[in-house]
């Protein structure tokens, strides 16, 4: 992957899919994203921190140890474009999809979609 600060925002993001508790959740959010931030996927809608939480918590109840790696990202007016594989928590590939990210001006997620076949 590229170092581009975007690029290091959204890895940030992407580890908080696989962190342990909420307080590391909440330190790599204070990192890369915007208190107010919107989160959509074909399974559901997220308004900010705590509906994210909420729903990758419900995440790691279906799919332990279930994490996300960034197989392209693409970046552009302060949004991206990233491609990305789900691994279980073996490693195995069980899962891909593409997201969309929009960016505030201090460079933090405020928006993310995710696109993949629904279960």
């Amino acid at each position: 992957m590229n170092d581009h600060p975007l690029n290091q925002t959204w890895e940030t993001y992407t580890a908080s899919w696989t962190a342990a508790t909420v307080a590391e959740k909440q330190a790599l959010f204070a990192q890369s994203l915007d208190p107010h931030c919107v989160y959509n996927d074909p399974n559901t809608a997220a308004s900010g921190w705590t509906e994210l939480t909420a729903y990758m918590d419900a995440f790691h109840q279906q799919v332990p140890g279930g994490h996300f790696q960034t197989k392209t990202f693409t970046s552009h007016h302060q949004q991206s474009m990233a491609t990305w594989n789900m691994l279980d928590g073996k490693g195995q590939v069980i899962g891909e999809g593409a997201s969309y990210g929009k960016y505030n001006g201090a460079g933090k997620l405020i928006a993310m979609t995710g696109f993949f076949a629904a279960a």
